[in-house]
């Protein structure tokens, strides 16, 4: 395929109040330039999956109304699938034009994956396997399912452990259920009252609904039962201080996901005597790892789980499917489709 100077995209130019409310749709935006370095690669994105980062890391890299983490205007979005278009001459060979791939950038760039066209590092990327994945779940086997993934796999080391997943039922919890699972642990769960059946379908254990009960006080009346906790949401906000009342003291809080950077760092920083928490905590971030990209789809492919999917937009509604994203309230993930992907 021939590599055209314009491409359609959707951009941003300020990230005030928000990098959503900013997205404006432009027919013959500039394309990425062709490969530069040997590690380099020009990919079609023909679908992508959305995540909170893809707005939030903008924004809060923002000071004084200079973003500092991308070159403005910019395209958002992390998660792809595509095709490989071009490579640089000195490319090692290991991926070929035309052959179909799927990764993660590695961080918000001027060319994000809500545009047509994307340069991306090659140990950013893995072959699609021949059968079993399509490209729409492809797509999202980026930021979610390896967050998913690397949040319990380094803590679920036996079987039959226990673990607490606040917030079972989003684009991360989804997937940490399954993994959970996988390891052979026994899962607890938050979620809504509609939401009960998907986290049960997803092998969720023990279900609490926090329509319905206070989450703190429900744990808290289990006893010390949990080695691991993965709280997605921030909230209750009394959740970690009062951890060694259900959390064992052997055991680990890894703060997958908050309502704000603010309520992680409080978490982190504050000690006991001023009712911070007891247990050992861990600020997850996730590592841009080409093992664990490749694992996951070989694991797909040989059905270990199953990516849930809340909804699938067309490329002209990708201002709706963030603001969807933005609600906090989608089961799963939210793809956009970019391009037919044949």
């Amino acid at each position: 395929m021939a590599h055209p100077p314009t491409m359609k995209a959707w951009l941003y130019d300020s990230t005030s109040p928000s990098v959503h409310q900013n997205l404006t749709f432009n027919a013959s935006a500039r394309s990425p330039p062709s490969p530069s370095r040997p590690s380099q690669l020009l990919i079609k994105v023909l679908s992508t999956a959305l995540n909170p980062a893809d707005c939030k890391v903008p924004e809060q890299s923002t000071i004084l109304g200079y973003t500092l983490i991308c070159k403005l205007p910019a395209s958002p979005g992390l998660d792809f699938a595509g095709e490989v278009v071009a490579t640089h001459p000195a490319h090692n060979g290991e991926f070929k034009t035309g052959q179909r791939v799927y990764g993660c950038l590695a961080r918000p760039r001027e060319f994000g994956t809500t545009g047509e066209f994307i340069l991306v590092n090659q140990n950013d990327l893995a072959p699609l396997p021949e059968e079993g994945v399509s490209i729409d779940n492809a797509a999202c086997l980026g930021v979610a399912v390896r967050t998913a993934y690397q949040s319990v796999k380094p803590y679920l080391t036996k079987p039959e452990m226990k673990v607490f997943i606040n917030g079972g039922s989003g684009g991360c919890g989804v997937f940490a259920i399954q993994f959970a699972k996988m390891l052979g642990a026994h899962v607890t769960v938050t979620c809504s009252t509609r939401n009960i059946g998907l986290v049960e379908s997803l092998g969720a254990d023990q279900v609490i609904d926090y329509t319905a009960v206070d989450v703190t006080e429900a744990l808290k009346g289990m006893g010390l039962v949990f080695d691991l906790v993965l709280d997605h949401i921030g909230i209750p906000m009394d959740l970690y201080a009062q951890a060694h009342h259900f959390l064992k003291g052997s055991g680990t809080w890894v703060q997958v996901g908050a309502g704000s950077m603010m309520t992680a760092v409080w978490r982190l920083i504050t000690p006991r005597f001023l009712g911070g928490g007891r247990r050992w905590f861990v600020p997850l971030t996730m590592k841009n790892s080409k093992e664990d990209l490749v694992e996951l789809g070989q694991l797909l492919a040989q059905k270990k789980f199953r990516v849930v999917v809340d909804e699938v937009f067309g490329f002209e509604n990708v201002p709706e499917a963030y603001q969807k994203l933005g609600t906090g309230r989608a089961r799963g993930k939210i793809i956009v489709k970019v391009a037919d992907s044949g």
